[in-house]
């Protein structure tokens, strides 16, 4: 009997193993946009002490194992572009440049950056969005003042952008964040300044 009772407890651990666990999902984030807040314009960040670019290519690394560098220079010409590695994913959600031109709709935002892309996101949007073979799962919408767009990848990484008001409506505070593993991989906040 305690045979039979130890081959039914490995087998059952075989079983436990073999079972994937569910992929985290989001949750839609608020739609109302708050009165009297209006992120559009065009945006500058001052060129002295932004090192996000640098920081994001080590997170990048970091989360590909060191093995290669991940930003590429088609990134920075296309907006696009990732060396397939075994890194995460939702790196290439992520959008950089030094000038946003925000366009606000009563329904969403159009963030054009460095006039070479342009990123639509819809008030409480909660949909899949892919480039080229590679999902995630979306959600975004207003958050305490903030516009929250939240990228989450098949690892289970979750890209956090969020986008509010400063300094009277003349500076836009950009904060990113990638968390993965419970371990968040990149932090950064940028201040861009009204241009118009």
């Amino acid at each position: 009997m305690s045979r039979i009772a130890a081959i039914l407890a490995i087998a059952s651990l075989a079983l436990v193993a073999c079972v994937t666990q569910p992929r985290p999902q989001l949750t839609p984030v608020g739609g109302v946009i708050p009165a009297g807040v209006s992120l559009a314009g065009r945006w500058q960040l001052p060129a002295e002490g932004d090192d996000a670019k640098r920081r994001i290519q080590e997170a990048e690394h970091k989360s590909s194992g060191g093995i290669e560098d991940v930003i590429s220079t088609s990134r920075r010409d296309t907006g696009r572009g990732r060396k397939d590695t075994d890194g995460l994913s939702v790196y290439v959600f992520l959008r950089m440049g030094s000038k946003l031109k925000i366009t606000q709709t009563a329904h969403g935002l159009f963030i054009s950056f460095d006039r070479s892309v342009v990123e639509e996101y819809r008030f409480r949007e909660h949909r899949l969005v892919g480039i080229g073979p590679i999902e995630a799962d979306r959600a975004s919408g207003w958050q305490d003042g903030r516009y929250v767009i939240r990228t989450l990848d098949s690892e289970g990484a979750l890209l956090q952008e969020t986008y509010a008001l400063d300094s009277g409506g003349e500076v836009l505070i950009r904060t990113v964040s990638v968390v993965h593993d419970e371990e968040e991989v990149l932090s950064l906040r940028q201040a861009f300044d009204r241009m118009n």
